[in-house]
């Protein structure tokens, strides 16, 4: 499949449009114009197709079909260029041929208006459409101000006059710019998590600084404690048994002997029977245990008396101690064992400061990232420069022809906060007459000015790509015949590489055209409807330059037959 060059409209069809019953139209490369009185519908061509590529015609409503019709449809067919033909792979569809066919349809059910757009037969929806629209056709209507001062649309231009060498620098800052935005709002969010932790951190640092203080290290100290102040609060009672038990088991008295004195006389006994009766030796051994085993006993309660004596001042310690251990468990919601733990765990948290790290590691990566972001723009910042005065010089060539010999244009490029565009603002400057200073363009230039600086501002842009074909609504009204020359010359030149249509109400401006379609209106049986034919032969598109010119005066013809023989020379 061979595509052409540029996009080509071969073919439009409207059924139940406004003033038109049904209406298929076919057409070439080159230049094309549209004539006719006014009022004669030639706006309903335009709308139609601005409707057709996703626009929101102001007459979508039952003033859009045609008076009596609940459903109207617009088709139009296109050549594709390798523009659309990428944007249709992109979008998955099947691209078979050099052709595709768009169509949109309008129905009214119940005062309810819908729309249903298709590609080839496959419903999209509008945003598709819109995006699609670039490639197909761009179109220039009188008084289009409002396109001018549309938000970053200067910018875009300026952009699109240079697409190949900025090409690269435009993905370049795109790329680094995502980057640094995902980076910068991770970082936003950990700055606001950072300045709680680090709030929540300082506090964590007091509570680790007390259990620090309080010196936790056995989990069992609670136990402990508790059992040595029992001990200590009932030390004279344990005084008592304690020294009863000596007197029993140790001391003895008068009256009765201890145990221990008990235990020696048995012995003894025991011994002198064993020297009679060899076998009681066993029961000898028994008695050293038993005896050994007190002595035992002894020994460990000795230690347990030493503990028995009063230590007021240790009954305090531990007392205070505990009260320590029950506050810290109760602030923290946690027993001893686990206050043991959290402290060991703050002790590495705090120390390690995992949050403070990837805080500062975040705040680096943002820091060189930005710094990227911006190297990229000042070096697209530099092409946009480069391209700006080519603007400016390019732009003087065509617009001094048109009449604006005097005109004076700058494109005033200044630094704005970073987008995935890059950190460029474009504002058009623009003065018409001398000692008159440079302002914004949709603030000082006339409507017909504003024409005729579009002209020449899409016929440069129509230099750079393979775009869409160029539809220009009356943008030579109210021009002197000289400046309509220029004018047409200006559409015959860009008609080379790019199919134009232009409505138009200059003779000097329809002889240039390649291809000459004439709109009429007429009522039959009470009915208003408008028709559109293309004039083949000479003789009709004479008829036609005559009315343009000034009516079906001898002179007009004269003047309408000159026009097409010096075109046709």
């Amino acid at each position: 499949m061979k595509l052409p060059v540029s996009v080509v409209l071969v073919g439009l069809r409207l059924e139940n449009i406004a003033l038109i019953d049904s209406l298929e139209l076919a057409f070439e490369e080159g230049f094309t114009v549209l004539t006719g009185e006014t009022g004669a519908g030639k706006s309903i061509l335009l709308n139609a197709l601005d409707f057709l590529l996703g626009g929101n015609s102001p007459s979508l409503s039952t003033r859009f079909l045609r008076p009596g019709s609940s459903f109207g449809l617009i088709e139009g067919t296109f050549l594709i260029s390798s523009s659309v033909k990428a944007w249709l792979q992109e979008q998955q569809f099947d691209v078979d041929d050099s052709e595709i066919l768009i169509s949109r349809e309008c129905r009214i059910n119940e005062s309810r208006t819908s729309t249903r757009c298709r590609i080839n037969g496959v419903v999209v929806n509008r945003q598709q459409i819109l995006s699609l629209r670039p490639f197909l056709i761009d179109l220039t209507v009188q008084g289009q101000t409002q396109q001018l001062v549309l938000p970053g649309q200067q910018l875009r231009w300026l952009d699109r006059l240079g697409s190949i060498g900025l090409g690269r620098d435009l993905e370049n800052v795109k790329n680094s710019w995502k980057a640094w935005q995902e980076t910068s709002i991770k970082l936003q969010n950990a700055t606001s998590d950072y300045f709680t932790l680090k709030q929540k951190r300082e506090s964590l640092e007091i509570v680790l600084a007390e259990l620090e203080a309080a010196e936790l290290d056995d989990p069992n100290e609670e136990r402990i404690l508790h059992e040595e102040q029992d001990r200590l609060v009932n030390g004279v009672k344990l005084q008592a048994s304690f020294l009863k038990i000596i007197e029993h088991l140790k001391d003895g008295s008068d009256q009765l002997p201890s145990i221990d004195e008990q235990l020696s006389i048995c012995l003894n006994e025991l011994k002198s029977m064993a020297q009679l009766d060899p076998s009681l030796a066993r029961y000898l051994d028994k008695l050293f245990d038993l005896q050994s085993n007190l002595i035992d006993l002894f020994n460990e309660l000795d230690k347990y008396g030493i503990l028995l004596e009063s230590h007021p001042q240790r009954l305090d310690k531990i007392q205070e101690r505990l009260a320590i251990l029950k506050r810290l468990q109760r602030v923290n919601g946690l027993d001893l064992s686990e206050l043991i733990n959290y402290r060991n765990y703050l002790r590495e948290d705090l120390i390690q400061n995992r949050s403070e790290d990837s805080f500062n590691k975040l705040k680096k990566l943002e820091e060189k990232l930005r710094r990227d972001r911006d190297e990229k723009n000042h070096v697209l910042s530099t092409c946009r420069k480069h391209v700006a005065r080519k603007l400016e010089e390019n732009l003087m060539q065509y617009l001094s022809p048109m009449g604006l010999s005097n005109v004076r244009f700058k494109v005033d490029l200044k630094d704005s906060t970073p987008t995935e565009y890059g950190a460029d603002s474009v504002q058009f400057l623009f003065s018409a007459n001398p000692g008159q200073p440079l302002a914004p363009i949709g603030e000082v230039a006339s409507g017909g000015e504003m024409s005729r600086f579009l002209l020449a501002l899409k016929t440069i842009l129509s230099q750079s790509d393979d775009s869409s074909t160029l539809f220009f609504d009356e943008i030579d009204v109210g021009v002197s015949g000289r400046v309509s020359g220029a004018i047409a010359k200006v559409l015959k030149a860009l008609s080379s590489h790019r199919q134009v249509f232009c409505v138009t109400h200059q003779p000097l401006v329809a002889a240039a055209a390649d291809h000459h379609f004439a709109v009429n209106k007429a009522v039959k049986d009470g009915v208003t409807r408008s028709y559109v034919s293309k004039l083949h032969d000479i003789k009709e598109r004479q008829r036609e330059l005559a009315q343009l010119a000034g009516g079906d005066l001898s002179d007009a013809r004269v003047y309408a037959a000159s026009l097409l023989d010096q075109h046709a020379a």
